[in-house]
């Protein structure tokens, strides 16, 4: 579709048209993406062949990853599930909720999948009628998003074949099968995961463009020249528009994203505790292997995290400069009646309406938000160390 173009002539510009067409040919291939584009009508269409198609692949990828589990015949694991049973007891606690979360993850897209047609047609909707005509090159934020997305995915699935691999001393064909299988599924949530990205990262594009408009028009009140408040009106009902989209994508999404989060974060703890039972309990010598193996996902895991919370901050930002601009009409001196009125009725909209992102109606997602997630979780890890104090 015209929204997944190049925004520009530029080479990061068609690198991101890139990263948009593969996550969206990634997603149909593996099912989690079950709808066809009418390219006569321009919409996107929900496929019941593709939710069952998704549903037989995703079921045989798990199955294939249960079958050829070959973490009881890695020499490493075994060491430190013999040396400590409770890292034992919560790594299968951390597998049967990956595994949770994966199955939900799937269904709750079949099962949303009328409203998600909805919300995107609505998006494509808006870049064709009102969006596609404005200049898209100066929106760094959206393309650096993508390519860092597109970067973690790639990064995500390297360290989990690191990961598996570098633990395993015989390269079996059981093994093969169950990492290739099990590399697949993790690429199959993070694309589920990113669908939510994606639509916020291009609601973000277009307040931006809503933002540059509104600042055009203060340039141009304060060079003298007349502004129809018409056109304020306009960009009023873009901007609400937009709100309601970014609010309908946040309930949809919400328990995913939720599930997501808690799973990098989990992760994170047990790559943390299970160094410490290496290096501390087993005293192992800080060979190359172990100090790449371990840290490097928890690296990967934490720049994922940092990209959830970055882009839900970015679109959030976006809108406190709405806020922002419109306040720079005060400063303009005999502004017209009408337009004054309009501007004062996007002003107290903005007042009521705002662009945040709140999961469950628990919390919302920003940089404060993450960094308290992130102590935490810290703050869980020095729990399970108290706990099991004596097993160290």
């Amino acid at each position: 579709t015209g929204m997944f173009r190049p925004s520009g002539s530029g080479f990061r510009q068609k690198l991101v048209g890139f990263v948009l067409r593969a996550a969206l040919y990634g997603s149909w291939v593996l099912g989690i993406f079950p709808f066809t584009f009418d390219s006569w009508t321009r919409k996107l269409h929900r496929s019941k062949w593709l939710i069952a198609y998704g549903i037989v692949v995703n079921a045989g990828l798990v199955a294939l990853v249960i079958l050829n589990d070959t973490e009881a015949e890695t020499p490493a694991k075994m060491e430190v599930f013999h040396r400590n049973p409770l890292a034992e007891q919560v790594n299968q606690i951390h597998d049967i909720q990956s595994l949770t979360m994966v199955a939900f993850i799937l269904l709750r897209a079949y099962w949303e999948s009328g409203n998600i047609e909805r919300i995107l047609n609505e998006l494509m909707d808006l870049h064709r009628r009102h969006f596609r005509h404005y200049s898209l090159e100066e929106c760094s934020g959206f393309d650096s998003f993508v390519l860092k997305k597109g970067l973690s995915i790639g990064m995500e699935v390297v360290s989990m074949l690191i990961l598996e691999l570098g633990m395993s001393p015989n390269f079996s064909r059981q093994l093969w099968v169950g990492v290739t299988s099990l590399c697949v599924m993790l690429v199959g949530v993070l694309l589920g995961a990113s669908h939510f990205h994606l639509a916020t990262v291009f609601v973000y594009r277009y307040v931006w463009i809503v933002n540059r408009e509104l600042l055009r028009l203060v340039n141009q009140l304060d060079r003298g020249q007349a502004v129809d408040a018409t056109r304020v009106d306009y960009l009023l009902n873009l901007y609400s528009r937009l709100l309601e989209l970014n609010s309908k994508i946040s309930r949809i999404y919400d328990y995913q994203m939720i599930l997501v989060i808690v799973s990098f974060l989990v992760a994170n703890i047990l790559a943390i505790y299970f160094f410490i039972i290496f290096t501390i309990s087993l005293k192992k010598d800080l060979d190359l292997r172990l100090l790449i193996v371990i840290p490097q996902g928890f690296i990967i895991n934490m720049f994922d995290f940092c990209l959830s919370i970055a882009v839900c901050e970015m679109a959030e930002r976006a809108g406190r400069q709405t806020s922002t601009i419109l306040k720079l009409f005060n400063d303009i001196e005999h502004l017209d009646e009408k337009v004054e009125r309009s501007i004062s009725e996007f002003a107290l909209f903005c007042c009521h309406r705002r662009l945040r992102f709140r999961h469950c109606g628990l919390f919302y997602v920003n940089c404060a938000m993450g960094f308290r997630m992130a102590l935490t979780s810290f703050q869980y890890l020095l729990f399970l160390i108290q706990f099991d104090y004596w097993n160290l």
